[in-house]
C-alpha cells in the first residue's frame, strides 16, 4: 500500500514541476519578446512642429509617427523640417507595446487597419541626417 502512495506522490510532484517549468518558459519568452521592442528607440525621420507650444511630430521612414514634447535635454526647434535621427525613451512602454501587439494581431487575422506604429517619445538626443525632409 505504501508503494502505491509513493507512486501517486511522485506522479503529482512530477506534474507540478513540469507545470512550473512550462509557465517559467512562457514568461521568459514573453519577456524576451517585449525586450526586443525595447524601451529605448532610435527613430529616423522628418521632424515637424505640431500645434502650438513645445509639441513636435517625428514621422519615421517606416511610416510610424511619434509625438515629442520639447525638453531641456535636446534642442528640437533647430531641427524642424529636417530629417533627424532621434534617440529616446518610449512613454508608457507596456501599454504602447500592448497596443502595437493588438494592432499587429488584428492585421495578421486579415483586418484592414493601419499597422504603422504611433507613440510618445521622450527624446534624449537628436542628430541631423539631412537639411530637408525628402
Amino acid at each position: 500500500m505504501a508503494t502505491k502512495w509513493t507512486r501517486l506522490f511522485l506522479c503529482v510532484a512530477l506534474a507540478a514541476v513540469t507545470s512550473v517549468w512550462a509557465v517559467a518558459q512562457d514568461d521568459n519568452a514573453n519577456s524576451q519578446a517585449n525586450d526586443s521592442k525595447g524601451q529605448v528607440r532610435n527613430v529616423t525621420g522628418c521632424l515637424t512642429k505640431s500645434g502650438s507650444g513645445n509639441e513636435y511630430t517625428l514621422t519615421a521612414t517606416d511610416g510610424s509617427t511619434w509625438e515629442i514634447h520639447d525638453n531641456n535635454a535636446v534642442d528640437l526647434a533647430s531641427h524642424v523640417n529636417q530629417t533627424v535621427e532621434a534617440k529616446g525613451v518610449v512613454s508608457n512602454e507596456k501599454m504602447h507595446n500592448m497596443k502595437e501587439d493588438a494592432k499587429q494581431m488584428g492585421h495578421d487575422t486579415g483586418m484592414k487597419n493601419n499597422t504603422a506604429e504611433h507613440g510618445h517619445l521622450k527624446v534624449t538626443s537628436v542628430h541631423k541626417v539631412s537639411d530637408s525632409c525628402q
